[in-house]
């Protein structure tokens, strides 16, 4: 029998792929629940994107999916880029454009404004310009590069891979036009919304608070994103999933609230320009408490073209009507109001009284 071999001293690490990759790229990393600003957020150069940026790596991700905000120059350019990891972008302020092309193809270019959401398809090389010369643009971006980068664990193979995928992209002239097609009920499948927070939503009474909502299917990925929008004196369900989604505020003023079952509560004050990630099977819930709707984009897992099987094998499946609009009661993931513990009524109604909102609960209550 052969004997083992020692293995050399440093061959194993207590960190993954993806946090030896993220500390070497040289720019802050933000950790936490929330950040409360991505407008403000402090950037440094980043040598890779050729502008300024910054990690955010917050606790609800689980290292299935990161994100990044970046920061273009006045009237600068970021470096052609291609990477073997999805990737969904919100500008946050700015305006300019994206070009788009698989290697040896036509160029395609996109006009993106703040508000703008879009996907450079899968491995394609774009490049992204800021249009305007006397101020920068920003944009955050989630990006499922832990998932793919722990997986692989090849760097070279994550950004130099010549594979092109024209099942996602083809060069279609039309591909950012922003047509789309809308099937089972709020479910929109597009390439690019030119305005997130002007974007026309649909009822969704089965989350409360009288809210509406619309999902959103990009580019082909199996990460996906949503908006939903709520009144004035009121607030949602509590709810939970799995992790990841990435939850932007986009207009109003308020707080979250997220627990793991059976223990204490973390309070997320939010504004336009926050964002945060509730850990897996928390429940989280969203309260308007300002005095103008109060509408958030999450960027998350959960496409319902292209499936990853854990959310079905869980049927735990948050893009569905499924557990996550059923009862705990009836073995699904959502509290309903009147189950929810009463302080968080009188909480929300001293928030409001302090910002002279009015309260809108009152018909959302069952009466016993």
């Amino acid at each position: 029998m052969t004997e083992p071999k020692e293995i050399a001293k440093g061959t194993f690490s207590d960190l993954t792929t993806y946090e030896k990759w993220v500390r070497g790229e040289g720019i802050p990393i933000y950790t936490g629940f929330f950040v409360e600003d991505l407008r403000t957020l402090a950037v440094e150069p980043w040598e890779r994107k050729g502008g300024l940026g910054a990690f955010i790596n917050l606790e609800g991700t689980g290292q299935t999916n990161d994100a990044y905000v970046c920061e273009i120059p006045p009237g600068g350019s970021l470096k052609p880029q291609r990477q073997l990891f999805e990737e969904l972008i919100y500008v946050l302020s700015g305006r300019g454009a994206t070009t788009v092309w698989h290697e040896g193809g036509k160029k395609l270019t996109l006009e993106w404004q703040a508000g703008s959401l879009f996907s450079p398809p899968l491995n394609t090389w774009h490049q992204h310009l800021n249009g305007q010369g006397d101020q920068p643009a920003r944009y955050v971006a989630v990006t499922t590069a832990p998932t793919m980068i722990n997986l692989i664990h090849n760097l070279d193979f994550i950004f130099a891979n010549p594979y092109q995928f024209t099942d996602r992209f083809s060069g279609d002239k039309d591909f950012f036009s922003g047509d789309g097609v809308s099937y089972e009920g709020r479910v929109w499948d597009t390439n690019f919304v030119a305005d997130v927070t002007n974007f026309k939503l649909s009822t969704w009474e089965a989350r409360g608070a009288g809210g509406s909502n619309v999902m959103f299917e990009l580019a082909n990925n199996t990460m996906a994103a949503h908006i939903s929008e709520f009144p004035v004196g009121t607030y949602k369900k509590a709810h939970r999933h799995g992790p990841g989604a990435h939850v932007f505020i986009i207009s109003g003023n308020g707080y979250s609230l997220l627990w793991p079952e059976g223990k204490e509560m973390v309070h997320v004050d939010w504004h336009v320009g926050s964002v945060f990630v509730p850990p897996e099977r928390w429940f989280h819930q969203h309260f308007n408490s300002g005095a103008q709707p109060a509408r958030y984009l999450a960027l998350r897992w959960g496409s319902r073209k292209y499936r990853r099987g854990e959310e079905l094998a869980r049927g735990r499946d948050v893009t569905t009507a499924g557990k996550s609009e059923t009862s705990v009661k009836l073995g699904g993931d959502q509290l309903e109001y009147e189950d929810e513990d009463p302080r968080i009524l009188q909480t929300f109604k001293d928030a409001c009284a302090k910002s002279g909102a009015e309260v809108r609960m009152d018909r959302f209550f069952h009466k016993k």
